[in-house]
């Protein structure tokens, strides 16, 4: 959900700088932003966003390409730097919603049971996200020409990636009651909920014991269309452990 959430602002983000003389000072300034929202590749992405950076660096789009270039490294698979990029967005702007969700996943999603910091990274993972989400209803629309509807669905779905943050950090300190709560949220809240989600939902009901509930959802992820082929397998994964669960408790 992350990665559409900044490209849809990415969409608009070039078109407002050359509407607003004050946000960009040259031509070259410009071109180099355009560079980033242009790029198609994530390595593309990571070179624009560090020219910008490197030749502007007072540009008023940092914290936008900064983000840019953690989600393109997430693309990648490569958390360290999406994490490097990510805190350097926030960093740019500590009001940046979209920094702030950043580094709440990252955080959430990549701490391990036996960090020797494991408590402190889900603290600050558990505030930004709770932060972000609180920031996003005062958040004003990074463009004019943006239809009212499309922002709020961004700032609704930026709401459910917040409260999925807050669900992996309740996994990881096995609280699954509370996963199930805020995962349910993601689900129900979005705009266009994403069907991962759904998964993460289906795997909280199995460890909180609770096998019908993981099931109904799964069935749920099975017939959504827009359900990629690796979500479905993840699914079947957790549709066995469901099962699994529901006949030893016969």
């Amino acid at each position: 959900m992350r990665n559409r959430i900044i490209y849809a602002i990415a969409a608009v983000v070039a078109m407002a700088g050359l509407a607003t003389a004050q946000k960009l000072k040259s031509a070259k300034e410009r071109d180099a932003v355009i560079a980033v929202q242009n790029a198609t590749t994530a390595d593309a992405r990571i070179t624009a966003v560090d020219n910008l950076i490197t030749n502007f660096a007072d540009t008023e789009f940092k914290a936008w390409a900064l983000s840019v270039a953690a989600q393109a490294e997430q693309a990648k698979g490569d958390s360290a730097k999406a994490l490097i990029y990510a805190n350097r967005a926030l960093d740019a702007d500590p009001k940046s919603f979209q920094a702030m969700l950043l580094v709440a996943g990252e955080l959430a999603a990549h701490t391990r049971e036996f960090d020797l910091d494991k408590d402190d990274k889900l603290t600050r993972a558990e505030k930004l996200a709770n932060d972000a989400i609180a920031a996003v209803g005062k958040a004003p629309k990074p463009n004019a020409q943006m239809p009212d509807a499309q922002w709020a669905g961004i700032k609704k779905d930026s709401v459910a990636d917040g409260h999925k943050d807050l669900g992996l950090v309740a996994v990881a300190r096995k609280k699954y009651d509370v996963a199930i709560t805020e995962y349910r949220m993601a689900v129900d809240d979005a705009a266009t909920p994403d069907p991962a989600d759904r998964v993460r939902l289906a795997s909280a009901y199995v460890e909180a014991g609770k096998p019908d509930e993981a099931l109904t959802e799964i069935g749920k992820i099975m017939a959504d269309p827009s359900a990629l082929p690796a979500v479905k397998k993840f699914a079947q994964t957790e549709q066995a452990r469901a099962e699994k669960l529901k006949a030893g408790q016969k």
